[in-house]
């Protein structure tokens, strides 16, 4: 596993590991939907794509892809590990919500907006055609929407939506993240603010 140092990631992580060390795998599994080998004693998940293995009791994670964003990344690896704590399986409606529209929505829309809605659209709005190769060379469905739009997996049932618009002389860039609305069941309002941020990052270092 790579060695990561950032001593201000370190600390809530560390803290989430020692929740994960004490959990029941065969329960995390079945409420989480998600697949534990007791042999090798490692949960296999899906994030934005690439499948890990995450050994338990002891974290550690590993991927046959070595680009997988989540290798590297405490914020994501402790999104997987909030899941098998606190999250459960559920089935979207097709409907998809923005931030606001959640619980605790309208609580935590400032951090979310500044983390997740203005960063995308300044990362993104400025820099549109090498948004759009990146996310083409990806798994990621184009939809129809703003100057570019698609439906991105976070993990299996959970889809966001990324819309994009380009700046101009009149109007700076903007963006929207709207939510698989099963995202509520799986997801606080903090987790929902870090699946907007490392979305936008994973794409980030994909742009040429």
């Amino acid at each position: 596993m790579p060695v990561i140092e950032n001593n201000k990631e370190m600390v809530p992580f560390e803290h989430y590991a020692a929740l994960y060390a004490k959990l029941d795998p065969a329960e995390a599994s079945e409420r989480c939907g998600v697949r534990y080998d007791p042999v090798t004693q490692s949960f296999g998940m899906r994030l934005l794509y690439v499948d890990y293995e995450l050994t338990w009791p002891a974290f550690s994670i590993r991927s046959k892809d070595e680009t997988g964003f989540a290798l590297n990344n405490l914020p994501a690896q402790m999104l997987l590990m909030r899941y098998l704590l606190e999250g459960k399986r559920s089935v979207g409606t097709g409907q998809f919500l923005p931030y606001r529209e959640m619980p605790w929505g309208e609580v935590y829309l400032k951090p979310f907006t500044g983390r997740c809605l203005n960063r995308a659209a300044f990362t993104f709005g400025t820099r549109l055609s090498a948004f759009e190769r990146a996310m083409e060379d990806s798994p990621a469905i184009k939809l129809g929407k703003g100057d570019a739009a698609y439906q991105i997996e976070v993990m299996p049932g959970y889809d966001i939506r990324l819309i994009v618009w380009e700046g101009d002389d009149e109007f700076p860039p903007n963006s929207q993240i709207l939510f698989s609305d099963n995202f509520p069941q799986a997801f606080s309002a903090e987790d929902r603010t870090v699946v907007g941020d490392i979305v936008i990052s994973d794409i980030k270092r994909k742009m040429a």
